[in-house]
């Protein structure tokens, strides 16, 4: 894990470095080859230029990442389709990322007898051990499910997840024993957060009084920053002060706590319908429109997401210069730009993040995106040498009905996944989730996967 750190960790000279890129970004992006960062609390004013012809620009790069990725494809598909049990890509292993994701589901105490410490303790030292028995170097651990927090907050409320209800204290803080027990046995810990999600299907089923649901739905000067979408609510990062708030979550975090890194997930904007956030879109076009042409609904949306993204980034990295920020899109770069997710400009751009982990949940018999060409590319969408590249692996499909039943005609299919990826170089894998390492339905597909990486792990051993 240090090797590793100190490869990431030796391009950070610090926040006041930091902040010179980023503004230097936004000074020379216009234009050429990089898009610039839109500043925190400007989505709208001061990014309508660059947000217009960044728009033509990131489908130009999109184009051009997926062009390039077509070319290699033959060959790509030509190593899926052999055996990446017995050959391996060589790898510097002490480098590579090797993360599981812990989804809210696997920490969820909310209806087990004992609630206490104790028995919190008892089920993540089985995580830790695990994780460690299937050579993973890093936990990716749900903190912020839905808008709340699994450790001490003074801005959301206790995750309903640790008690049955939301708000309550625990009488313990999660994340300071998962971070613990994590770094004592040499893996790094990730918090990962849900950035706009409140409430899904009733999930949780009552949400606190200091939720800041209830606390702003009904106030007149603060309306439309929390909205009500199909079964969900959600944050509007359309205001400011939304996206100000999400930060100081992330920024409370690396304040508080020795993690690792922070990682969001693939969920931006739940939809494209216009009247998610209809009178705002309309309050921006009629005071863009006095002075040029306002940016459309989706560039619009673009520039409110990529505020969101530089002004985490801006506060984590002020807080902790080594605590790493990354996103986990889905692999299917459409899907991204339809949510407001301008992933190639994230990935070519200083200021947005230090790691990118795009979920290739596909195989390489998938019609619409095969796991080959969405693997290259990825690899040609990051253009910033100092932006790491992993690849999200689908544990949970591999030896399942899936994609037609595609996942069972063989089992290793995630060990090629693996083989390939340092075939196209990327910089390691993070694995979804940790309940499927350990099940009679994957079990086959695993133990190849850990043939592979324990190959290179004595493979390295040995030519030292």
């Amino acid at each position: 894990m240090g090797l590793r750190f100190l490869k990431r960790h030796s391009i950070l000279a610090g926040a006041a470095l930091l902040l010179c890129a980023v503004v230097a970004t936004v000074l020379l992006g216009g234009g050429g080859e990089e898009t610039s960062v839109v500043s925190q609390g400007s989505a709208v004013e001061e990014s309508s230029v660059s947000a217009a012809s960044g728009s033509s620009s990131m489908q130009e790069t999109l184009s051009s990442a997926m062009e390039q990725a077509a070319s290699s494809e033959a060959s790509l598909v030509s190593q899926g389709n052999s055996s990446a049990v017995a050959v391996s890509v060589p790898v510097e292993t002490q480098e590579e990322m090797r993360g599981v994701w812990v989804p809210f589901m696997t920490l969820d105490r909310s209806k087990e007898q004992d609630q206490s410490e104790k028995a919190f303790r008892e089920m993540f030292s089985a995580i830790v051990s695990g994780a460690k028995q299937y050579g993973m170097n890093a936990l990716i651990v749900h903190v912020r499910p839905f808008g709340d927090a699994l450790y001490r907050s003074d801005l959301v409320p206790w995750s309903h997840i640790l008690t049955g209800t939301q708000g309550k204290d625990p009488g313990y803080d999660p994340l300071a024993i998962m971070v613990e027990m994590a770094h004592e046995q040499g893996l790094e810990l990730h918090a990962w957060m849900n950035p706009l999600r409140i409430q899904m299907n009733d999930t949780p089923s009552v949400l606190a009084d200091n939720n800041p649901w209830n606390l702003w739905k009904d106030d007149p000067e603060k309306a439309g920053w929390v909205v009500q979408s199909g079964a969900g609510k959600y944050y509007n990062p359309a205001y400011p002060e939304v996206r100000a708030h999400i930060a100081a979550c992330a920024e409370e975090i690396a304040s508080r706590y020795d993690v690792d890194g922070i990682q969001f997930d693939d969920y931006f904007y739940p939809t494209q319908d216009a009247s998610f956030d209809q009178a705002a879109y309309q309050a921006y076009a009629d005071e863009a429109s006095q002075s040029g042409t306002p940016l459309s609904l989706q560039e619009w949306r673009i520039a409110n997401i990529n505020a969101l993204i530089s002004e985490v980034y801006r506060r984590v990295k002020a807080i902790n210069p080594d605590a790493q920020f990354g996103i986990a899109p889905q692999g299917n770069l459409q899907n991204d730009w339809n949510m407001g997710a301008d992933v190639a400009s994230w990935c070519k751009a200083k200021g947005f993040l230090d790691y990118i982990c795009p979920q290739l949940y596909v195989n390489f018999e998938n019609p619409t995106l095969p796991f080959g060409t969405a693997a290259q590319t990825w690899k040609n969408l990051v253009r910033d040498p100092d932006i790491e590249l992993y690849f999200g692996l689908a544990v949970y499909k591999a030896g399942s009905d899936a994609d037609d039943g595609t996942w069972k005609t063989a089992d290793d299919i995630l060990a090629r996944q693996v083989s390939l990826g340092r075939t196209v170089e990327c910089d390691g894998f993070m694995f979804y989730s940790w309940d499927y390492l350990q099940t009679e339905q994957t079990k086959a597909e695993v133990e190849n996967v850990m043939k592979v990486l324990n190959q290179e792990s004595v493979s390295r051993e040995g030519d030292s």
